[in-house]
């Protein structure tokens, strides 16, 4: 999409110049707006046309029944789907009786331009009504990532030659009618009508709905307001129905002159407290930000993306395509995380309703990383979600007959909402995934209150699990069978390397969480001998290897599989899950995304760096990526075996996933995890970032920066217990600044340096070791040419 010239490369924003109604839907997705809390799709402001529309709470959503031809024991009872609640933003215009609509008339111009350092979104747009009356219209939009209950509005109408009438209809609309979903079980199912009325009122110049949702039992609330600023004989007159809330301002324009509308719109959800108490929760929300106005909403929000902005960015000398691609990622990935208190990370944030609006493993492995090292916060609360929900985890575990933690792989609540037990529960890796995020959020903040409570609840559930999941064999390994890693074209495998490696890692941190934490664990019913029975676990974990090949098996017997016959299969037959029965891909070796790859970038130090090269490229020529997910890893791995060109290759992949719609399903959502992989490609593939750690918890970051030919410079920053370590890499060396706090010790390129505040230390990059040939990829998969700027 960012090739298409309607969409100059630009280093602060994602513009684009010319309305394209073939490209709606995606536009939809790339320009929306979120907090966390409150998601917007950037349906244009007079509600049509559009492709989906799209206004999300998180947590917000319908029960549905889950198919299955026959019953099972521990199979789910039901789904959960995300809603489009109601809609706040549409602002319909009329001039002299004909609707302002883009497919009528003339549009002579249109731009919409998304700004990264604000967090706003700008429309403007000149058109002529089919009788030949002309107008501006500009609008900003806003979802506050202060005041997590308001999105907001500014619309203006200017006539550019002659006297019009104007009515503008400001509306909050329930239950809009939504298209058919495709056939791909990856869309969201749609329910129709998801919202039953309950309450609704007009005052002024605004109104108010409430909603409650059958099946989940919540309540729903929207309420909007506005100031008005035009001409003398301006009228406002605001009405309410069951599903629609409607202010109406009349006026008549003369040349010279303008419409100023203010629109703010506050919502409220709950799942136990009473309708009036959500109602007043909006209305309350409404309040504060009709006093604080647009002017200071707008300052709120540039004064919270400063201070982000201030250690998070990204600066890239030599690309502009990748660099404005990792600021969009960078504030994707922010507005996705910011503000969800008590709430999950949904797969697509709150852009769409793909996946269901399901959270997945991809949070605490792709996205908690990024947060963790630029907004910890955000972090900290994604993680307290899952603890949240840890009764239902128990739960679940007790129904599988195991001990502790059994975390859903797909869900909304915290009840699991996977229908395909083989790539649903058998996924158990989640469990460990979760508790590297308890471990790097700790290591990275040094936040031992956390860790005392959330993190030590979360390590204790998790360790039982794997402890009574796996078992020692007769020659005293420790295995852990019929499991499904992050291949999902490999599932109920033994001793995936994967699993096994990350639940090593996560009986380690629970034991030594417990040690340091004796009277916390002891309250858990944790003692000497369960710590002792982690540890003998972690020690005996089973990791298979090939001798004869010379490289790690994914799981045991992987590498004795056939081979897929990528020969015979089509470009169109990709992804292969939509075109070939799951029981012909779990017997061959074909990989869907970076499975034991991604073990050797999260469990560095279990592979040799011969390992690391020839697994790399065995399982190179094995992976298909029909996930997003898998680019970012098989960049960063490129990048430390030596095969720049590659890495640069697999980064031009992750970066433009959505900005390209290379997947071709954007229209449903941005894919979250995959932009948060553009950081990580950056820090841990060009910055060779890793965050070893030390025993005794605290954070050790170790670097092995080296830049490709045609970037001249990459700079970056992190937070490491409240200090910012500012990186900046060119060709020859790296220069680190402390920015504030105590020196701080990191590895670069294996040596200990100590980083003290406001020196700037530089360091020489070595010689990057001779790279064997260029790893092959299956027939028909290999990764776009990236070509940098000028080359």
């Amino acid at each position: 999409m960012i090739e298409h010239p309607n969409f100059p490369t630009e280093p602060w924003c994602l513009r684009e110049t010319a309305l394209d109604l073939n490209r709606l839907a995606q536009t939809e997705s790339v320009f929306a707006l979120s907090n966390g809390h409150i998601g917007w799709r950037a349906n244009l402001d007079e509600g049509e046309p559009h492709a989906l529309p799209g206004s999300y709470l998180n947590g917000v959503f319908e029960l549905r029944p889950l198919p299955y031809a026959e019953a099972g024991y521990g199979y789910p009872e039901s789904g959960q789907t995300v809603i489009n609640v109601t809609n706040g933003k549409p602002i319909r215009l009329l001039v002299d009786d004909e609707p302002f609509d883009v497919r009528y008339g003339e549009l002579t111009s249109h731009e919409r331009r998304l700004d990264f350092r604000t967090g706003l979104l700008h429309r403007t747009a000149e058109w002529v009504s089919p009788a030949g009356r002309d107008v501006r219209v500009t609008s900003t939009r806003m979802v506050s990532l202060v005041q997590r209950s308001i999105a907001a509005i500014c619309y203006e109408v200017e006539p550019l030659s002659g006297p019009v009438r104007i009515v503008v209809q400001s509306e909050i609309i329930a239950n809009e009618q939504l298209p058919r979903p495709s056939g791909d079980p990856r869309v969201a199912a749609v329910l129709e009508s998801p919202l039953v009325h309950a309450e609704n009122a007009a005052h002024g110049a605004g109104a108010g709905l409430v909603h409650t949702v059958a099946g989940s039992a919540q309540i729903v609330a929207a309420v909007m307001d506005h100031v008005v600023d035009g001409p003398p004989g301006t009228s406002v007159e605001a009405v309410s129905f069951p599903d629609l809330g409607r202010t109406t301002i009349t006026v008549t324009l003369e040349p010279g002159q303008r419409l100023r509308l203010i629109k703010m719109v506050g919502y409220g959800w709950s799942g136990s407290r009473s309708l009036p108490a959500v109602w007043d929760q909006a209305d309350a929300a409404l309040a504060g930000a009709m006093h604080t106005g647009w002017d200071e909403l707008c300052a709120e929000q540039r004064a919270f993306l400063d201070k982000f902005w201030a250690c998070a960015d990204v600066e890239l000398d030599g690309d502009t395509r990748i660099q404005q691609a990792a600021r969009f990622a960078l504030f994707q990935v922010l507005q996705a995380g910011a503000r969800v208190e008590g709430r999950a990370i949904p797969a697509k944030g709150l852009t769409g309703p793909g996946y269901d609006g399901h959270t997945f493993w991809d949070t605490e492995t792709f996205v908690l990383p990024v947060l963790t090292y630029t907004s910890p916060d955000a972090a900290a609360h994604a993680l307290r979600w899952r603890h949240t929900t840890l009764p239902l985890a128990l739960d679940r575990a007790e129904q599988l007959g195991l001990q502790g933690a059994a975390f859903p792989w797909r869900t909304i609540r915290g009840e699991e909402c996977s229908a395909y037990w083989p790539a649903g529960a058998a996924a158990f890796h989640i469990n460990a995934d979760i508790a590297a995020a308890v471990v790097r959020y700790v290591r990275a903040t040094g936040d031992l209150a956390f860790e005392r409570t959330v993190g030590l609840d979360l390590l204790v559930h998790t360790a039982r699990l794997w402890r009574s999941l796996g078992h020692h064999d007769g020659r005293g390994r420790f295995r852990i069978d019929g499991v499904t890693g992050p291949d999902e074209y490999s599932a109920v495998a033994d001793n995936n390397v994967y699993t096994n490696l990350m639940a090593q890692q996560n009986l380690g941190a629970a034991a030594d969480s417990a040690t340091r934490h004796h009277e916390g664990a002891g309250k858990l019913g944790v003692d000497a001998e369960e710590i002792a029975s982690w540890r003998d676990a972690a020690a005996a974990m089973f990791i298979p290897y090939d001798d004869a090949l010379g490289v790690h098996p994914q799981a045991e017997g992987f590498t004795g599989h056939k081979v897929w016959d990528f020969a015979a299969t089509t470009d169109a037959e990709y992804p292969l899950l939509l075109h070939f029965p799951y029981f012909d891909l779990y017997r061959k070796q074909v990989v869907k995304q970076a499975d034991l790859v991604l073990a050797m970038q999260l469990r560095p130090d279990a592979f040799s760096q011969e390992q690391k090269a020839r697994n790399f490229a065995y399982y190179e020529a094995l992976t298909v990526r029909d996930s997003s997910l898998s680019a970012c890893v098989q960049m960063v791995l490129a990048a430390e075996v030596g095969q720049l060109g590659l890495a640069d290759d697999y980064l031009a992949e992750t970066a433009l996933m959505d900005l390209d719609d290379l997947e071709h399903n954007t229209e449903n959502g941005l894919h979250i995890a995959s932009l948060a992989g553009v950081w990580t490609a950056l820090t841990a593939g060009y910055g060779g970032m890793r965050d070893t750690g030390m025993p005794d918890g605290g954070a050790v970051l170790s670097f092995a920066p080296r830049l490709p030919p045609g970037l001249s410079r990459l700079a970056f920053g992190v937070l490491v217990g409240g200090r910012t370590l500012r990186l900046e890499i060119t060709p020859l060396a790296a220069s680190y600044v402390l920015r504030n706090g105590k020196p701080m010790e990191i590895l670069h390129h294996g040596q200990p340096v100590t980083v003290t505040n406001g020196e700037p230390l530089v360091c020489p990059i070595p010689d990057a070791p001779a790279a064997g040939p260029r790893p092959t990829q299956p027939a028909g998969r290999v990764p776009r040419r990236h070509s940098r700027d000028g080359h």
